[in-house]
């Protein structure tokens, strides 16, 4: 997921949403980058694959910009699509990389590290996390200020073939979800 950026591709994950929306899910969730490049594009292809439909869908992506990019989670439905939450802590080094600015390169992951701790869909307080956050303490303990009514958690996991990295990234999830008693909803992709 989040690698074949193909029409196709993305048809055929529109379809499978679709078909877990008759299932009477009003609101499927798609793990980190499983949307690829968040392009104008593709924001009119969901959304008219999401036409007639009541479901809701919050599913990762990158957003890129000549500086830098954000890894994001976007809400989309038949109303239209909006960027949902901006990652507010990337993987230092591998994604995260301040001094590429500082240097005047540009790339790397912006760190939105104050912004959008909890956000709001369908009336609801969603307290979001991608991947490395729900592994530290400063975007959960930021989060749960804002009294969540549920934890989103999103990972990909495609190049940790072979290791634990994901195990211990829904473990974590999990337990901060019960820590702070709210429920948790997570998405990775392998």
């Amino acid at each position: 997921m989040g690698r074949d950026g193909s029409l196709d591709h993305h048809r055929d994950l529109i379809a499978m949403v679709r078909q877990e929306a008759r299932k009477a899910n009003r609101v499927i969730v798609l793990p980190e980058s499983a949307l690829g490049f968040w392009t104008p594009t593709l924001e009119k292809l969901w959304h008219a694959g999401l036409e007639g439909s009541e479901v809701s869908v919050i599913a990762g992506a990158t957003i890129v910009d000549a500086q830098a990019y954000d890894n994001v989670m976007v809400a989309i439905s038949a109303d239209g699509a909006r960027v949902l939450y901006r990652q507010r802590m990337p993987l230092p080094v591998s994604m995260w990389q301040p001094w590429l600015a500082w240097t005047g390169q540009g790339g790397g992951a912006r760190g939105n590290f104050f912004a959008n701790p909890a956000v709001e869909l369908g009336g609801h307080r969603i307290a979001p996390l991608i991947c490395y956050e729900q592994l530290i303490l400063w975007p959960v303990l930021q989060s749960m200020i804002y009294a969540p009514e549920i934890v989103v958690a999103t990972g990909n996991g495609w190049w940790t073939s072979g290791t634990s990295i994901v195990a211990v990234q829904k473990a974590s999830a999990a337990s901060w979800a019960r820590l702070f008693d709210v429920p948790l909803i997570a998405a990775f992709n392998l």
